[in-house]
């Protein structure tokens, strides 16, 4: 399989976490999902990099419980109070939380859509990656690793979310293509470490052998990991998003790959388009990145800290769509 590679830039209500980029210009509010998912550390710091080389400010939205929508609901009302000049928007949940954007379009804040795509309500953009293509090329190089055969288990994220279903379908699609793989078993751990550790410990008891573990996501396949470990068992994982523990799990030989889905490139492009909006440039309506695969063979771009890179320049960003 050829692994895909693309650009990578380098060098109220509940809780809201506050991170000023300056003092004075736009003042941007970032909606994310939780703290305990490291992947949405990467969206926010890619925000406040953009923000603060755009003379902006941020502020952040996170729910204290991880994924609430009546706490996401209540910030926004929270949001709607303070009225920032624009807000980039990952919604905890793309159905629940329509009501939501719908009064922020009332109260005439512009949006970006980011990560996982609005069911509803009106955006200036959306930013986001491909998790089909994602979960398909990554789960491919699992099982190539693997010689096209063994038993695969699969551990979701939440049911019912955008980025779990398409990523798991991607899974699903390249264990069709290699007919020599079994999947034993396939169970949510929604997106959470200790929740995939607790669900791997289950599957090892039940499944005497395991040879490869396909999660939705790094967090996942780091508790995942560590439950082999705990049990003296071995099994090759791949995990999504890129971020920077899956990049030292690979570096040292304990994960196998990750699909780079790319939070702080969608943090910066996301936030640049907002500001962008407000000072009347032109912008570009979507951007979906194209899949990368990190492996020990490509993973050292990767391996520097989130406050030290620098977001692509604009002409950069907005050419970085996959072509349709």
């Amino acid at each position: 399989m050829k692994i895909l590679t693309s650009m990578l830039a380098l060098g109220v209500a509940g809780i809201a976490s506050i991170s000023a980029a300056r003092a004075d210009g736009e003042t941007i509010a970032v909606f994310t999902k939780n703290q305990t998912n490291p992947y949405f550390q990467t969206v926010r710091v890619g925000a406040d990099v953009a923000a603060k080389s755009l003379n902006a400010k941020i502020l952040h939205y996170i729910p204290t419980k991880p994924d609430s929508i009546p706490e996401q609901l209540s910030q926004i009302e929270d949001v709607i109070v303070k009225k920032p000049s624009a807000i980039v928007f990952i919604p905890v949940d793309y159905k629940a939380m329509v009501p939501g954007a719908e009064k922020i379009n009332g109260a005439g804040i512009p949006m970006v859509n980011v990560t996982d795509r609005s069911a509803g309500g009106k955006f200036s953009a959306f930013v986001g990656a491909d998790d089909y293509s994602l979960g398909l090329e990554t789960a491919r190089y699992l099982l190539k690793s693997l010689g096209g055969k063994g038993k695969i288990v699969i551990i979701e994220g939440v049911k019912g979310s955008l980025t779990n279903v398409d990523r798991v379908r991607g899974f699903n699609d390249a264990l069709k293509e290699n007919p020599g793989t079994k999947l034993v078993a396939s169970q949510p751990a929604n997106y959470q470490r200790l929740a995939a550790l607790q669900v791997m410990e289950n599957l090892m008891q039940s499944n005497a052998e395991i040879d490869g573990v396909l999660a939705a996501n790094d967090a996942m396949a780091v508790g995942a990991i560590e439950a082999l470990d705990g049990a003296n068992r071995k099994a090759l994982v791949v995990g999504i998003n890129g971020t920077k523990e899956a990049v030292d799990a690979i570096k040292s030989g304990k994960m196998l790959a990750s699909g780079d889905y790319n939070g702080f490139v969608q943090g910066c492009l996301g936030t640049m388009i907002a500001i962008r909006e407000l000072r009347k440039e032109p912008i570009v309506a979507e951007i979906v990145l194209a899949p990368t695969v990190i492996t020990k063979d490509n993973y050292k771009p990767y391996d520097v800290a989130l406050e030290t890179r620098a977001c692509p320049t604009w002409e950069e960003g907005s050419k970085m769509g996959m072509k349709r």
